[in-house]
């Protein structure tokens, strides 16, 4: 596992809106270099990162430990296709996806019901980016 995000993940972290105080989610973390970036850069953010694998999101947790541990990262283990929210919990800001076949083609049916899942744990005007655009590419909701 690497802790230095790729200069990919750079250049796509660089094209997110991102605004102090927003709630974000990572769909498809892996170890969580992509989400451990923004939760650095942006003061008052909550991110949460999702990833169908536990092998993924073990490495991620332990990676992001300070973030954790200062309350500004949270890493399950989840698909997009089960996505969804915690009791009382408040909807995302920015949504955001690199290389997630739900979302970038691959697997168009699963992308169905995981656009619908997402549109579910939004706030109203909340924006979605995945990585198929130069770098990123927002997604209509």
């Amino acid at each position: 596992m690497t802790n230095k995000p790729s200069a990919r993940i750079l250049d796509f972290v660089d094209a997110l809106p991102l605004r102090p105080g927003m709630r974000v989610l990572e769909i498809g973390c892996g170890t969580g270099v992509a989400v451990r970036e923004v939760a650095r850069r942006v003061a008052g953010c909550f991110v949460l990162g999702i990833d169908r694998s536990e092998r993924a999101v073990s490495l991620a947790q332990r990676g992001g430990q300070a973030e954790i541990d200062a309350g500004l990262l949270e890493f399950r283990t989840m698909s997009a296709e089960a996505l969804q929210l915690g009791a009382g919990e408040e909807g995302f800001d920015l949504a955001f996806a690199m290389r997630v076949g739900a979302f970038d083609g691959r697997h168009p049916d699963a992308g169905v019901t995981a656009m619908e899942r997402l549109r579910q744990v939004m706030k109203p005007n909340g924006k979605f980016f995945i990585d198929t655009g130069d770098p990123a590419r927002e997604i209509p909701l």
